[in-house]
């Protein structure tokens, strides 16, 4: 079975628009919208002034997060990279459960316990790999439901 490893940044930079690129280790590169974020992310607020979002970095963790110093913020490579995969998904399906994924903080681990399957089938979604079935975008809104009812 293939190693699964976590992404890492080799690259970040802002664009017009509060818009990053990222290139990943693996050569990949994606484009992140954080407009979106900003509305679900509180945190993320002073990152609305262009100019202090115009300053982000790669942390100085070897690639883990993407930074802004100045602000004391950082996001780690795994949420940028599952929040980018969500933006540009094939489908609703995918959108929704990559999007799960990275507002929840979980793991392929944590999300195959959540869901009762395999990490293998978790990978395979995030991947692309394998279609998004609605049944499983369903589960997800259905346990963030009940997490949230719960608090």
């Amino acid at each position: 079975m293939a190693r699964m490893t976590r992404p890492r940044l080799k690259r970040v930079q802002a664009l017009d628009g509060f818009r990053l690129e990222l290139e990943f280790l693996d050569g990949s590169i994606r484009e992140l919208d954080m407009k979106p974020l900003f509305a679900t992310s509180p945190g993320l607020a002073p990152l609305r002034d262009e100019g202090a979002f115009s300053r982000v970095c790669i942390g100085e963790d070897g690639g883990w997060t993407a930074e802004w110093p100045h602000l004391d913020i950082q996001i780690g490579a795994d949420t940028l990279w599952l929040d980018a995969q969500a933006q540009h998904a094939p489908d609703e399906n995918a959108s929704v459960f990559l999007a799960w994924r990275a507002k929840n903080g979980l793991s392929l681990k944590a999300a195959a316990r959540a869901l009762g399957m395999t990490v293998r089938t978790m990978s395979d979604y995030g991947t692309g790999k394998r279609p998004v079935p609605p049944y499983v975008a369903l589960a997800c809104i259905g346990w963030e439901a009940r997490r949230n009812a719960s608090r």
